[in-house]
């Protein structure tokens, strides 16, 4: 006898979801998060941001949503932020939840107009120069795409 699929109601609350849980093992993402600290971006930044005004969203997110940015070849910073809620596993390496509120993508702009080009690309340098040498984000990308505000370094970079 053929199956059929139920009409789904779809449930209000979601009571046992673990992000942790739902991302595979071997993820490129999990090799990134476990190779590199992305807190270190606190201390290049400070003098960037004042102590009184609207709580910014935090550097290390910042760089990390660039990243993702980056490696998956994402065309706009306004796609890439409309694909993170869809995504559970950009969701895991961003520490958000499900139900957490994403940046606009102004954001982006506004950090690399307060942080300035060069220190984007000091980042990413510290980033992909000083970490990729490890094995496992070898294996894990064998190209990483720059970013064409980027202009000194070729626009495809193996590893």
């Amino acid at each position: 006898m053929m199956g059929h699929q139920q009409r789904i109601q779809r449930k209000l609350f979601y009571t046992k979801i673990n992000l942790d849980q739902r991302i595979r093992k071997d993820h490129i993402l999990r090799k990134f998060a476990k190779y590199i600290d992305f807190d270190f971006i606190y201390k290049e930044v400070k003098e960037n941001y004042g102590t009184n005004g609207n709580v910014s969203v935090p550097p290390p997110v910042i760089l990390k949503i660039m990243l993702l940015f980056i490696l998956y070849n994402i065309r706009s910073e306004r796609e890439l932020m409309s694909t993170i809620p869809e995504r559970l596993d950009w969701l895991w390496f961003l520490g958000y939840d499900l139900d957490d509120e994403i940046p606009d993508h102004s954001v982006l702009s506004k950090a690399r107009a307060r942080w300035g080009v060069d220190a984007f690309k000091t980042f990413f340098e510290r980033i992909v120069w000083h970490n990729a040498w490890k094995p496992a984000l070898l294996t894990a990308a064998s190209c990483l795409w720059i970013p064409a505000w980027y202009r000194p370094m070729p626009q495809i970079i193996p590893l």
